[in-house]
């Protein structure tokens, strides 16, 4: 594949595409994306039918006729009203994720989208693949949110995927520069998805104390938990330390989920709860210096991208 078959495919200008994360990714971070050239992303998995409605209306007035994207967890209590509103409001692209592609992909291309799933494995790349997937999103453990339990690094990921789909597939998890971008296209990927770094943008709906956290944390700040009942990286906060507490004494699933609770997520990223709150973070946060506009974030990415395929050029 081509590195122009992701334009070619989704009609977005620029290689990047903002990952839809939960109490982060609303229209406004979505929008800025979008109308700076690249794949603007509303995240569902935090929203319940009626918000999402909500930004989906206030999405189509921002950005006109240029596609954008929701992702969608197929593990979501009410993914058919969700679904119902994808249909509605005629979504260009749907991002599919923790879930099996199979049960959802038909109708989703039968509504006229293109479809994306994040996986996390070359197994699961070519299960996406039959399902009639048009490209997959291929996440290294690097990256923050839900993970695969393998500990698969993308650089590793890539290069187990190469010459073995026949659809795209996009790299995911430790994106954190141009130089970057180049190196995950160079084995492959025809495009980027980058969650953390737009974590820390003025577009972002998370907690302002949540973002200023992220612009003083370094490097081993993070780590893969909760493997046993949903693999997600995680800040090393109070919280995090009950987690492993709990972990390290052998606690069952029920206990995790139960320490883990409801709105965890909520009462950390939304809501500032930095000691007690559910802190969801790649490993590339270490990289995050400063809050800026998204469509700064998308311009110097690919500056940088455009000065390392230079560079690589005069070599």
């Amino acid at each position: 594949m081509s590195n122009n078959s992701f334009s070619s495919i989704f009609s977005v200008p620029k290689p990047i595409i903002q990952a839809g994360m939960v109490w982060t990714s609303g229209w406004k971070l979505a929008s800025a994306v979008t109308n700076a050239g690249a794949l603007g992303v509303i995240g569902a998995g935090s929203m319940s039918p009626e918000i999402l409605e909500e930004h989906l209306v206030k999405m189509k007035v921002a950005v006109g006729a240029k596609p954008y994207a929701v992702n969608l967890p197929l593990f979501y209590s009410r993914i058919e009203e969700q679904i119902a509103l994808l249909e509605k409001y005629q979504l260009p692209i749907i991002i599919s994720s923790a879930g099996n592609p199979s049960l959802y992909t038909k109708r989703f291309k039968d509504m006229g989208a293109k479809v994306i799933h994040v996986v996390s494995s070359l197994k699961f790349a070519l299960k996406a693949q039959d399902a009639g997937v048009d490209a997959v999103v291929a996440e290294g453990f690097e990256a923050g949110g839900h993970n695969g339990r393998d500990e698969t690094t993308t650089l590793v990921l890539l290069q187990e995927l190469q010459g073995k789909l026949d659809i795209p597939y996009i790299a995911a998890g430790g994106i954190g520069s141009g130089q970057a971008m180049v190196a995950a296209m160079a084995l492959g990927a025809v495009a980027v998805q980058v969650g953390s770094l737009f974590v820390a943008t003025l577009e972002a709906s998370n907690h302002p104390s949540y973002k200023e956290m992220l612009v003083n944390l370094g490097p081993g700040a993070t780590k893969l938990s909760l493997k046993e009942l949903m693999p997600v990286r995680l800040i090393k906060n109070p919280f995090f330390e009950q987690v492993a507490a709990k972990e390290a004494a052998g606690a069952s699933k029920e206990e995790l989920a139960a320490l883990l609770g409801k709105g965890r997520a909520r009462r950390g990223m939304f809501e500032g709860d930095l000691e007690e709150g559910e802190l969801e973070i790649g490993q590339i946060t270490s990289k995050i210096d400063a809050i800026v506009p998204a469509s700064d974030l998308v311009d110097r990415l690919m500056s940088e991208y455009r000065d390392c395929l230079q560079r690589l050029k005069n070599l």
